[in-house]
């Protein structure tokens, strides 16, 4: 799945140059110039000057032996004033020795920065090994969490070709219910059996294996479609358009408000300045759990009191994102029922204040859905989407429903891309949703 977040890569942070130093020549070294500090003289400031690197690290060297002492001087012997005098004066030099021994131990060999989010401290080859672990971990994770909808869909497979040694009208009956069982819908399922009649006919397809390849490539069809319409990826916003701004949508009850937290954790922890804006005022509660979730995640959140105008609240959360160089700013937005038209009226308003504010904003509007409400969600999704121009969806509690294949059904019917999905309640149990992992999910 690789990073979360795709418009800071981790390629940006190591060339930097911190990781290694540039090998360089001896005709570099020689033109490479140094800053000299500004130094103060009276009132004035003497101005930086920029001199060959050379020539600032001239230092006398000494050729040859050194000079011999006179003969009387060193046969003299020394008394016990001369020795404590000798002494004294050895002290530092050898006290300055060790310290400066000790300081070189200390300094690291790459980078003088112990830890980093940025991944500062790591070489290419650790960052890439790193990713790689961190993308395994959480295909894994991706695929537990749609296990119950496999176990149910692939059960029910093959339990209609159980017994059975070829393919007919009845058997395609009994996969019709299956498919619709798992919430994949009516119109998806029809199309899906609609191709399969067609390889039957051609004996493309004449067992189980074939059947589910099948099913697989039809699904996975609908899931690559989908990404052609709304906003399949942060990357289409140039970078230098800040802050990039995602609004997030959808009723009470189905984790909006999780999935906010869960959001602003996970890019933060990629190195990015995350603000929340709370511009959920006709709910009082949705404050406080925002700011429970900003605190946990020690990420700011710009709220003010009940019954505030939304829009001026994200008004206020823009100015403080472009004051302070955030580069994301998360809104959370009124949850209540979405054939209300004041709540309507209220994110238009949003969202013309915010294009006023920064360009294309906002670049995202996310419609959270729960999978474990499955038509209903689809249903409150249609809603949304006439009104509050949703360019994404995130799918929660994908890992608490058999019927996840509620995935396919939005993806088809609402021709939006699927961004994010839940798959559990710790804070980083958000994922990017992957259409490829999510297919071999259901039939692995």
């Amino acid at each position: 799945m690789g990073l979360f977040w795709r418009r800071k890569t981790g390629d940006q942070f190591v060339t930097l140059g911190l990781n290694e130093p540039e090998p360089r020549s001896a005709a570099d070294e020689a033109v490479r110039p140094v800053q000299v500090p500004v130094a103060e003289h009276g009132s004035e400031k003497v101005e930086r000057e920029t001199v060959p690197a050379a020539a600032a690290a001239i230092e006398p060297v000494m050729t040859g032996a050194g000079p011999t002492p006179p003969a009387a001087e060193a046969s003299r012997p020394q008394n016990s004033s001369d020795a404590a005098v000798s002494r004294k004066m050895e002290t530092p030099v050898s006290t300055e020795a060790k310290r400066s021994s000790t300081r070189k131990e200390a300094v690291p060999s790459r980078s003088p920065f112990a830890t980093s989010v940025l991944g500062l401290n790591l070489s290419l080859e650790e960052l890439q090994a790193q990713e790689a672990a961190l993308e395994q971990e959480f295909s894994a994770r991706f695929r537990r969490a749609v296990s119950a909808t496999r176990e149910s869909l692939s059960e029910k497979i093959d339990t209609v070709f159980a017994g059975r040694k070829q393919i007919d009208d009845e058997l395609l009956d009994q996969l019709e219910e299956a498919l619709i069982a798992a919430d994949i819908g009516v119109p998806t399922t029809l199309e899906i059996l609609e191709t399969v009649r067609r390889g039957v006919a051609r004996k493309q397809i004449n067992d189980l294996e074939a059947l589910k390849q099948a099913i697989k490539n039809e699904l996975l069809k609908i899931l690559q479609a989908s990404q052609n319409q709304g906003v399949a990826s942060e990357t289409n916003v140039p970078e230098d358009v800040l802050p990039y701004v995602m609004m997030i949508v959808g009723v009470n009850g189905v984790g909006k408000t999780t999935t906010i937290g869960k959001l602003a954790q996970r890019i933060k922890a990629e190195g990015n300045d995350v603000l929340i804006c709370a511009a959920d005022t006709f709910r009082a509660a949705a404050s406080d759990q925002l700011a429970i979730w900003a605190e946990r995640t020690g990420v700011p959140l710009i709220q003010q009191k009940q019954g505030t105008d939304p829009a001026a609240v994200l008004f206020d959360s823009l100015k403080a994102a472009k004051a302070r160089g955030s580069e994301v700013l998360i809104v959370d937005t009124a949850g209540r029922l979405h054939t209300k038209s004041n709540l309507m009226a209220e994110l238009e308003k949003m969202k013309r204040v915010a294009a006023r504010e920064v360009a294309g904003a906002p670049h995202e509007t996310l419609l959270v859905v729960d999978a474990v409400t499955g038509q209903n969600g689809l249903e409150q999704a249609r809603q949304f989407l006439k009104v509050a121009g949703v360019t994404g969806i995130v799918l929660t509690k994908l890992d608490g429903t058999a019927k996840g294949g509620i995935a396919v059904a939005i993806a088809k019917e609402l021709n939006l891309p699927i961004r994010y999905a839940g798959i559990g309640e710790k804070v980083d149990d958000l994922v990017v949703f992957n259409a490829e992992q999510y297919v071999e999910g259901l039939f692995a």
